[in-house]
């Protein structure tokens, strides 16, 4: 079995202080992993940088996006007041289309139906008096000037 004596114990110690001790001893001075964490600290401000930028575009998108359905909504409903409305006025131009037919059909009725009166001629058939020339035939121009016809 391994290491079952205190001098084994001792021994590893030595060896491992020892190896620790090489490893310090010829180590080029540490400018790899300085280096190396310059590198990763400047790509983690740029991550960093990035993602902010990133959290505010997706704000304003997000933002947006609540504009744009709020606006739709009330584009939706404007729609269909529109619509109502364009169904209202279709029926009120088949209401108008049909009065006219029916107002048409009348006229072409009116216009052959034979008259319901003859010619209508005024005619004052009163004695003359001194206001009037006895070779005129002509009624009065108006009512009130011989009084009522």
């Amino acid at each position: 079995m391994l290491f079952t004596t205190t001098t084994q114990y001792i021994a590893l110690a030595i060896a491992l202080v020892a190896g620790w001790l090489f490893g310090l001893a010829s180590h080029p001075g540490g400018r790899k992993w300085k280096a190396r964490y310059v590198a990763e600290r400047d790509a983690h401000a740029v991550t960093s940088k990035r993602v902010s930028e990133l959290e505010r575009d997706h704000d304003t998108a997000t933002k947006r996006a609540a504009e744009l359905e709020r606006d739709h909504g009330t584009v939706g409903t404007r729609v269909t007041e529109l619509e109502r409305e364009r169904d209202l006025a279709n029926e009120r131009v088949a209401v108008l289309k049909r009065e006219n037919d029916e107002l048409e059909r009348e006229n072409s009725r009116l216009s052959a139906a034979p008259p319901l009166a003859g010619d209508r001629f005024v005619r004052d058939d009163r004695p003359f008096d001194d206001d009037r020339y006895d070779g005129d035939r002509l009624s009065p121009g108006h009512p009130r000037d011989r009084g009522f016809i």
